[in-house]
């Protein structure tokens, strides 16, 4: 199979385990960017609209004692500067009401007034708890927006300042002090290891109890989630242990969004290298996080999928402990989902666990996965179905003779020739490799002539042969070196491939009868 030689750049993606390249485990490609600044604004957005509509019902502390007086842009720089709490307070809210529009707030007009350092300063005035609050607040909207905008509050030396706002006497300003400090977090790993060397971990979880309101655990918890997130570099070790127990009693909670952050959190710390895999593994969680991947929830499955997707990228024990976790019972639910998305999640996960040694191969068999993988390539979604044949590569890679067998009697030759009118040059590369790896297993039980009549009824030689006019020239090369290795002979016409009676065709190793 000379083609795997040829492009070593696709098997880059593949984690080193010291087998055939073609085998290796994949992480995820693609980074979940989006993720990052969506997820916060997307939250910071409904914590403004709830706090908006709950100012009309029950006003701020500061509401309670004064009218609300509207002010230009210069009177609440004049107000903030001087030295009446009074007036303070005043501009600050007035600021603070700017900065809670639903639609684009004037973040940059606020900041070029030079306000920031004086708001931080306001947040340790314990004689006013409202002017404390109104300033908390107007920071943490102003570190919702973009990075600039999050350095300008970080600049202003608002971390140290909001750490110590955690253990605030009032709920509603510790609170705000977290949600604060979760918009900086996620802004990247610079802001992350700034707050966790600030000791910002110890604190925070002083505030989890079993009394704290359902609320506020929520944004303790998406803060929680923010400070294991992002790569380059990943979150301290020391700060991850300190973390995930947490953590872990958190994703027990009833709560469906402090069940999602948690998982989202456990999401991160496994998208790394094998250490920081096992880490997680020995918590003893990954049982947890399979029952959740069976959640009605799309908020809860999907990050509880990810993170044990992430897991079998890991070590060949790391893997087994997934599939001792039960996840082979939950993934022929969610490759059949309705989601796309949720189909590409589980057939990359299974791509990867294809990728194992064969008992882990022969596990994925005995539970049924082939038919819904078979499915998968047929009907799927496109970005599924690529998924999908990784995972017919790694397990026509690493899979034995009779578990080759048991593929093709799954009906997968079919789809996967059919893939190869795809658009996506990768794809169809690994399909061609796929098919050579059939080829090996034919060859190996003296059937070889039986699989290129099999290949022919089912239209794969035209398809074959008309990639070698394929645009990429490794396309190419991988089509003519299939089609000069095993189409170039004399054919043999009485050599039928046989069916039984539901029109699939006949395997049968016992025999040495590649009789599809």
């Amino acid at each position: 199979m000379p083609v795997v030689h040829e492009h070593g750049e696709r098997m880059k993606r593949f984690k080193n385990k010291g087998k055939d390249t073609a085998a290796l485990r994949r992480q995820r490609v693609e980074v979940n960017i989006e993720l990052r600044k969506a997820k916060k604004d997307e939250q910071i957005l409904k914590r403004r609209s709830i706090s908006i509509v709950s100012l009309e019902k029950s006003p701020s502390p500061a509401e309670e004692k004064n009218v609300i007086v509207p002010l230009s842009l210069e009177e609440i720089v004049e107000a903030v500067n001087g030295s009446n709490t009074s007036l303070q307070l005043q501009a600050t809210q007035a600021a603070r009401r700017i900065l809670s529009r639903q639609k684009d707030p004037p973040l940059n007009q606020i900041i070029e007034l030079g306000i920031i350092p004086r708001l931080v300063e306001f947040l340790s005035r314990t004689d006013s708890a409202a002017l404390q609050f109104e300033a908390a607040w107007a920071l943490t909207n102003i570190a919702s927006g973009t990075s600039e905008h999050t350095r300008a509050v970080v600049e202003g030396g608002a971390i140290p300042a909001f750490i110590s706002l955690l253990s605030s006497p009032h709920m509603h300003i510790s609170e705000q002090a977290v949600w604060a400090l979760g918009n900086i977090a996620g802004d990247g790993p610079l802001y992350r290891d700034a707050l966790i060397n600030c000791n910002v971990i110890p604190p925070l979880l002083a505030l989890v109890s079993p009394v704290t309101p359902v609320g506020f655990l929520r944004n303790i918890t998406w803060t929680l989630s923010n400070l294991c997130r992002n790569k380059n570099p990943y979150p301290p070790l020391e700060a991850v242990r300190q973390l995930l127990p947490v953590i872990t009693c958190l994703l027990e909670h009833e709560d469906k969004e402090i069940v999602s952050d948690s998982c989202w959190a456990v999401s991160y710390l496994t998208d790394g290298s094998n250490d920081r895999i096992q880490i997680v593994v020995d918590t003893g969680i990954l049982p947890r996080l399979v029952e959740l991947m069976g959640s009605p929830e799309m908020i809860v499955m999907t990050p509880a999928l990810r993170a044990i997707g992430n897991v079998v990228t890991g070590t060949d024990e790391q893997t087994q402990a997934a599939i001792d976790a039960g996840v082979l019972a939950v993934l022929p639910l969610l490759l059949r989902h309705t989601k796309p998305a949720i189909q590409k999640e589980a057939a990359w996960a299974l791509s990867n666990i294809a990728a194992g040694p064969c008992q882990q191969i022969q596990q994925l068999i005995t539970c049924g996965l082939l038919p819904p993988l078979v499915e998968l390539l047929d009907k799927g979604d496109f970005k599924a179905q690529k998924e999908a044949v990784w995972a017919v590569a790694n397990l026509t890679t690493g899979g034995t003779v009779e578990q080759v067998v048991e593929l093709v009697q799954s009906g997968v030759l079919k789809p996967l020739l059919n893939l190869l009118l795809a658009k996506d040059s990768k794809t169809i590369l690994v399909i061609l490799d796929s098919i050579s790896n059939l080829f090996l297993a034919a060859e190996k039980l003296g059937e070889t002539e039986r699989l290129c009549l099999l290949v022919e009824e089912l239209d794969g030689l035209e398809k074959i042969e008309a990639l070698q006019t394929h645009d990429n020239n490794m396309v190419y090369r991988a089509a003519l070196n299939i089609i000069e290795k095993y189409f170039s002979g004399e054919e043999t016409p009485d050599l039928q491939p046989g069916t039984d009676e539901d029109g699939l065709y006949n395997f049968s190793v016992e025999k040495q009868d590649f009789n599809f």
